[in-house]
């Protein structure tokens, strides 16, 4: 077996994802064959790996970080919100069905713990290192019966647990030692220490702070990493983080011509891969924004209307706020519009929607020859073509099945007039075509704009990895993170009281008297959990892995998003960082 480490959090947005890249990509600097892994992820910013597996945008980015190709592997249960009260379940890369929060927690989460295991233990055996990432934070005490990504993963594999927190949020101090105060006595002892993010001015202000801190707990701090611009790269899953993301804040380079474009992105309801987007912010003199009123639209030379998890209900958002109006608008006025996925069916004719949302047929906005039909089999692919004369790559994630009845072809969609619409996510990172189509959108605006002809989108992902591995390389204490992850946490770490409360204990509960010694949530050693070919929590697992996970039929999941959601109203009852919400 291979060594590894548990990246978990005080919060969400702690800075986990990027963290986990980093470390990626210091280890695979120094020689080091490193793989990254999320058990559960909730996500609309997916991925398609070459296998056709859909997988946490994340973790694709943290495999290349670790400069691997992503597999279903990495990410083996995705969670892909579509209200706040059920989610698709995607199982190796493959959705099995709709399931209500409540009911994911209620017992059939524990029916893939045997499946992440599994995909865990696979990795281990091929790679010299396992970077695995947490989600939210391991103290939601609420969560650990359950739980299969922070601390129930690091108990399976014996893995040190590394706890980041955020002190531009501040509050870290607390959180550190809050966080580990709510965990078990056994959960405890794999915590070795943690990880300060996002630090501004001078670390010795800190110092004494830090030696504070291990004296009440016992444990070091591994780094202090300062704050730093413009690395928010498939940062997980959220909007928020997209916002601020890497590329847009990196190019400070000014308009290679006379006049910048200004894109406009319709930030609708569920919105999925809006990454899309981070291709065309890297172009000096392109200015993108994300925008959910109508007169926003007026100043833009493009608007976008990106991918979604709920195309009916993202075409009733636009109409509500007048944006549907405003788009066609500026179709008539020959002003150019991009449809991505979701946002292409959002364009069309019609949509025939028995699966998503069950609302039978609506009418789109009518500014593409395209009619809609959702097909209960999800379309996973990573197409090549070319449009506007150069070459593209992609990848698909939809649905909804497009008939295209006229128009100019464009990709596997369609283009009339200014208006283009495409089911390829991905298409604008290919540079030639970028630059192309960003010549187009400048000509019907009548901007005065040239895109820059050295601009790869490639290489500047690649120096933000770089800068990734150097801010772990230069601030953290690389030494011991290595005989960390080559060894495992340290032994005789104090316990931290009161612990974690009794299970089922409610307010006020975890009195002295339950200071670790209340019944565990977790089994006490990896072979209860499926590792070195024993039994899986079924029973059934542990000879000849493959990974294939329970049936949709033993977790019980309903098998289309007919599946009518009962359980709590927020999606937070499932582990999800906030931006995902």
């Amino acid at each position: 077996m291979s060594g590894g480490l548990l990246v978990a959090g005080t919060t969400s947005d702690a800075g986990k994802s990027v963290v986990t890249a980093g470390i990626c990509r210091w280890l695979v600097r120094r020689g080091v064959k490193v793989a990254p892994f999320k058990a559960q992820n909730m996500s609309l910013n997916s991925f398609v790996t070459r296998e056709g597996a859909e997988i946490g945008r994340a973790q694709a980015m943290q495999a290349q970080a670790a400069r691997v190709e992503p597999t279903a592997l990495m990410n083996p249960v995705l969670l892909k919100p579509g209200s706040d009260r059920s989610s698709q379940v995607v199982l190796m890369g493959k959705p099995v069905g709709e399931m209500s929060a409540r009911g994911y927690h209620g017992g059939r989460q524990e029916a893939l713990l045997g499946t992440v295991t599994e995909c865990l233990e696979e990795l281990r055996s091929t790679y010299d290192a396992v970077i695995c990432e947490g989600a939210g934070s391991p103290a939601e005490i609420n969560l650990r019966r359950t739980d299969i990504v922070n601390m129930g993963i690091a108990r399976a594999a014996r893995f040190p647990v590394l706890i980041v927190g955020d002190i531009d949020r501040g509050g870290v101090f607390a959180s550190f030692f809050g966080t580990t105060a709510l965990l078990s006595a056994e959960d405890q002892a794999l915590v070795a220490g943690y990880l300060v993010n996002k630090f501004r001015g001078d670390v010795s202000l800190l110092e004494p702070g830090l030696d504070m801190l291990y004296g009440l707990t016992g444990r070091r701090t591994y780094g202090v990493l300062p704050y730093a611009h413009g690395l928010g790269i498939d940062e997980e899953d959220g909007l928020r983080v997209s916002l601020r993301g890497a590329v847009r804040e990196s190019v400070v380079a000014p308009p290679h011509g006379e006049d910048v474009l200004r894109v406009a992105v319709c930030a609708v309801p569920l919105m999925s891969n809006f990454t899309d987007v981070d291709a065309l912010a890297a172009e000096p003199g392109v200015v993108v924004r994300f925008v959910d009123r109508a007169e926003e639209l007026a100043d833009a030379d493009l608007v976008i209307v990106p991918g979604t998890r709920g195309t009916v209900k993202a075409l009733a958002w636009l109409r509500e706020r007048g944006l549907a109006d405003a788009l066609v608008r500026r179709a008539a006025e020959g002003r150019p519009v991009l449809g991505i996925c979701g946002g292409f069916q959002v364009l069309g004719e019609r949509i025939e929607d028995e699966v998503e949302s069950r609302a039978g047929v609506v009418d789109g906005l009518g500014l593409l020859p395209v009619r809609v039909r959702f097909d209960r089999d999800k379309t996973l692919a990573r197409p090549v073509g070319s449009a506007l004369g150069e070459p593209v790559e992609g990848y698909e994630i939809h649905h909804g099945v497009a008939d295209v009845r006229g128009g100019e072809p464009f990709l596997d969609g369609c283009r009339v007039g200014a208006v283009w619409g495409t089911h390829w996510h991905g298409s604008l990172e290919s540079d030639a075509f970028r630059r192309r189509f960003l010549v187009e959108v400048a000509r019907a605006a009548g901007r005065r704009f040239v895109p820059a002809p050295d601009t790869s989108f490639g290489v500047l992902r690649e120096e933000q990895l770089d800068r990734l591995g150097d801010l772990v390389e230069e601030h953290a204490d690389t030494d011991a993170l290595w005989r960390l992850i080559e060894g495992g946490a340290p032994a005789g770490l104090p316990f931290v009281p009161p612990g974690a409360p009794p299970l089922g204990a409610g307010a006020g509960a975890g009195a002295p008297e339950s200071r670790g010694a209340a019944p565990d949530p977790a089994p006490q050693s990896p072979e209860g959990l499926g590792f070195a070919g024993s039994a899986g929590p079924t029973g059934s697992r542990g000879q000849g892995l493959d990974c294939a996970g329970p049936t949709p039929q033993e977790l019980d999941v309903a098998g289309s998003a007919e599946a009518t959601p009962q359980g709590l109203g927020e999606a937070a009852v499932v582990h999800v960082d906030q931006e995902a919400k």
